[in-house]
């Protein structure tokens, strides 16, 4: 099993980053895809969620309407696209495959960097 992330950087704040998580090794298409981010100091929190179809997402209060996350089960691909970003958001952000059974797995992470 492998999740890859990439699309991380730096950015300055008011731009926009496209995040990319690539899986194999398990049957994407049911599992329903998450990101979380952990900022320095902090724990790491639930940004994203999109289920199975792609259907229904979810969002934290501090992204909503700045974060869309979307997934391509054709490619075994899920994003997050964020736009407006501010400094708050830097952190490591990870992707994460929810076994419709429990349990799941995680991607190594990439950093975004928001800064002037």
């Amino acid at each position: 099993v492998q999740l890859v992330e990439s699309g991380g950087g730096l950015v300055q704040p008011g731009g926009s980053l496209r995040l990319s998580c690539a899986a194999s090794g398990f049957t994407f298409s049911s599992y329903a895809m998450r990101w979380y981010r952990q900022a320095p100091g902090k724990e790491r929190e639930l940004v994203a969620t999109i289920m199975r179809a792609g259907g229904i997402t979810n969002y934290a209060d501090s992204v909503k309407g700045r974060f869309t996350i979307s997934r391509d089960n054709a490619k075994n691909t899920v994003y997050l696209q964020m736009n407006s970003l501010k400094p708050q958001d830097t952190a490591v952000y990870y992707c994460y495959a929810q076994s419709p059974y429990g349990g799941g797995y995680w991607g190594q992470g990439t950093q975004v960097t928001v800064s002037s």
